[in-house]
């Protein structure tokens, strides 16, 4: 029979007894774990899945990495990238390479009978991964991209279809400023000419992802009309997207295909094209620690003054236990039991607290945010099952390690002054 253990065991019983001195401290202790490790709990599952929902909607959006001609228009227009079939085949087998997709954005204002808008129009084909814009459709279809002629649907955001009164199925014209080389053969010389385009489109859906730097004004059309806007011949594009199976490792993958391309693109990482976000969201890690680090000192603080409280309830008892015999280490032993199981019981109530929140935000998000400041329309949740074993184990071991400390005072109680004393 392990004697320290039975010790602690009636030393913990002893201290719920009414009378007890130490019974409020103990439960202050251990709810001081509940609500630290609870915090902790949820600081990590909102700080990862708000970084995620974020990232995911960027990437989704905008792909993960751009490839795009080094060289502009002459008005900020996109200038086509050629990239061969077999350049766009070596990028695919590159390891962590998911998909490499062509597509072209063209900015155009939208008008209807009432309103004006502008908006910024892109390209896609049949090639293009819209299984993110699926995801987040609110009504009608995704462009038809597979006929033998230039689709007119349109795909539109629920932000601009709320501004101009659009609903799936109303047409409106999208007028475009288009510029071409003109060859002067009286001059015997190249200038460029600037014309007014306009093109009839048809709402096929609408969709929102709650990131208003794309929900404004990013619509989708069939890569054709762009073509054939800016005089390309089939096939061109004004950048390729590639998207990545890992996102740890974009930068590695961003060297790989790098040195698989020509001079004249330019390989733009996503964290490059959006850096403001990007950095918002690396800050968010700074304040997690710093979350996590202060519930570390509320729990041990609690913990520590549950303990000194003990010891002190049970002076005499260490005196007569040392009389009889028992050493220091043993001593310390049992009221490290004693610690071990408030601890537990912090434990055990905190994960059910922490994780139990966490599940009900996640399934049923029941706390709301707004889109417009924080791009997403709730709190948003990772559970991630390893992180919460790696903060059960941290904060255990934190706190058993700092818990050793004030057990040193035991050494300090002499038998002859506790016994006088009593």
């Amino acid at each position: 029979m392990n004697v320290e253990r039975y010790i602690a065991d009636r030393i913990t019983s002893k201290s719920k007894d009414q009378g007890s001195i130490s019974k409020p401290i103990v439960k202050i202790g251990i709810l001081g774990i509940i609500l630290g490790l609870s915090v902790m709990l949820l600081t990590v599952s909102i700080v990862v899945g708000f970084k995620k929902e974020i990232t995911k909607k960027v990437t989704g959006l905008a792909a993960d990495v751009t490839i795009s001609n080094i060289s502009f228009g002459s008005n900020g227009e996109q200038v086509p990238v050629k990239i061969s079939a077999d350049s766009i085949t070596i990028l695919e087998k590159i390891p962590n390479v998911k998909h490499v997709q062509g597509c072209a954005l063209k900015n155009g204002i939208v008008k209807t009978k009432t309103e004006n808008e502008g908006v910024v129009i892109k390209g896609i084909d049949d090639n293009y991964d819209l299984e993110f814009i699926k995801k987040h459709m609110l009504s009608g279809t995704l462009p038809e991209l597979k006929g033998e002629d230039a689709s007119n649907d349109i795909l539109i955001s629920e932000n601009l279809a709320t501004r101009l009164d659009l609903k799936p199925e109303d047409k409106f014209l999208v007028y475009f400023v288009v510029q071409h080389d003109v060859y002067d053969s009286i001059e015997k010389a190249n200038f460029t000419k600037f014309e007014q385009r306009s093109r009839n489109f048809k709402i096929c859906g609408i969709y929102k992802t709650s990131f208003s730097d794309f929900d404004n004004n990013l619509t989708f059309v069939d890569i054709r009309h762009i073509q054939k806007l800016n005089y390309w011949g089939p096939g061109v594009v004004g950048n390729y997207e590639v998207r990545v199976n890992d996102f740890e490792k974009l930068e590695s993958t961003i060297e790989a295909i790098n040195d698989n391309t020509a001079l004249n693109c330019q390989v733009i990482s996503v964290k490059d094209s959006f850096s403001n976000i990007f950095v918002w969201l690396d800050k968010l890690d700074i304040n997690g620690v710093i979350i996590i680090v202060l519930m570390i000192l509320v729990a041990v603080i609690n913990m520590i003054t549950a303990l000194l409280i003990l010891i002190l309830e049970r002076t005499n008892m260490v005196g007569m236990l040392k009389s009889l015999g028992m050493s220091n280490v043993n001593v310390r032993r049992i009221f490290f039991y004693i610690s071990l199981k408030l601890l537990g019981r912090g434990l055990l109530w905190g994960n059910v607290v922490g994780v139990g929140m966490c599940l009900i935000q996640y399934y049923f998000g029941l706390v709301k945010l707004d889109s417009s400041t924080y791009y997403v329309d709730k709190v948003a949740i990772d559970l991630n099952w390893v992180s919460y074993l790696l903060l059960n184990l941290g904060t255990t071991g934190v706190c058993l390690l700092m818990l050793l400390l004030p057990t040193l005072i035991l050494t300090k109680i002499t038998p002859i002054k506790t016994l006088r004393f009593d």
